[in-house]
């Protein structure tokens, strides 16, 4: 007998139910888990940020003596009153717990003492940008990984095969900061480039926005997403490959062909997007190199984005800032991974119930 409308309807609504409740306790899961991990990073980089002997305090001092203008007595009568002004002469769980407050109920990350400002109005001015540039790296290096991993697995062993996989190889060993200063020495004295340490040149800084505005901010940012993104293409063409080649292995596909479907339409309706769940994964995993690769190229081409703040801070040893900087990093990495988790389950249920 078969089932009617209204008997059906319960059932499609238990069905509905349970797949909104299983991916929202997925959700929940998994948004409970990014939060811990964050918390666990501010507190290891917060107290690895100190294990160096020293403080900023002892940064000022050795710039007082260096200026002839002080004694050592004096020198070090000013390097304790920093010291007492700006809590450094407190443990470090003090700190710590001082900071995370300030965080959590200021929303302020604590004072710069290099800038003397707060850090958070420093990082935020630059984070748009560093997220900016490490997106754009990120989008470029899996639209063409994919696409080149998609070509060549069909071909495997053939002659671009071999040789995408060679170049693959090399992008991925080569150091980012080694590639940055290449190009960088390339554009400087082989094609007399200027302006390379801003997004825009001197007549473009205040302009308004106009198409000439874009096209030289492109101008300036593309060396930035090109080096960060390199690697990131040879990796995302890896893992794509390897995907596809066990999709095409497969006995379903198989039977795809036996039926006589074209080549191209088992490859775009069968193959390919099976081979894809696993990049979706693997995304969450690229993100933090793509974020790696633009600070190494922002500090060595001078970009103003989180780089070049986050060298100069762990070399003044300007811990509020320093460990703003690596939590809004690290929490951009988590939620990178918060997002292919998502993902993932949205396209293969099975996560969710893992």
């Amino acid at each position: 007998m078969k089932m009617t409308g209204i008997v059906k309807m319960p059932v499609i609504l238990a069905h509905l139910f349970f797949e909104r409740s299983s991916m929202v306790n997925f959700i929940l899961r998994r948004l409970l888990i990014s939060l811990l991990v964050i918390f666990a990073i501010s507190v290891i980089s917060f107290f690895i940020i100190q294990l160096p002997p020293g403080d900023f305090a002892s940064t000022y001092k050795a710039f007082l003596l260096q200026t002839g203008n002080m004694t050592e007595d004096q020198a070090e009568a000013m390097t304790q009153l920093v010291r007492s002004q700006y809590g450094l002469d407190q443990p470090a769980w003090k700190q710590f717990l001082t900071w995370v407050k300030g965080i959590v109920t200021e929303g302020k990350f604590g004072y710069s003492f290099a800038y003397r400002t707060d850090a958070g109005a420093i990082i935020l001015d630059r984070l748009p940008k560093t997220l900016m540039l490490a997106l754009l790296a990120h989008l470029t290096s899996t639209i063409v990984g994919v696409a080149a991993g998609i070509y060549v697995a069909p071909r495997q062993y053939g002659a671009a095969d071999n040789i995408l996989s060679v170049i693959a190889f090399i992008l991925t060993s080569v150091p980012r900061f080694f590639m940055a200063l290449v190009i960088l020495y390339l554009l400087v004295f082989t094609f007399g480039q200027h302006h390379l340490t801003s997004f825009f040149s001197p007549e473009y800084a205040v302009a308004p926005w106009s198409w000439g505005k874009f096209v030289d901010l492109l101008s300036h940012i593309w060396p930035v997403i090109l080096i960060a993104g390199l690697g990131g293409v040879a990796r995302n063409m890896r893992v794509m490959r390897g995907n596809l080649l066990d999709v095409l292995n497969a006995q379903y596909v198989t039977t795809a062909r036996s039926k006589g479907l074209r080549e191209r339409r088992v490859m775009n309706h069968h193959a390919v997007p099976n081979a894809l769940h696993p990049m979706i994964a693997y995304q969450g995993t690229v993100l933090p190199y793509m974020v790696q690769g633009e600070l190494e190229a922002a500090i060595v081409m001078g970009i103003p984005t989180l780089g070049p703040i986050l060298y100069q801070s762990l070399a003044t040893q300007d811990i509020y800032l320093s460990a703003g900087a690596l939590l809004m990093l690290a929490t951009l990495v988590v939620l990178g991974n918060l997002l292919a988790d998502v993902l993932l389950a949205v396209f293969d249920p099975r996560i969710r119930y893992g």
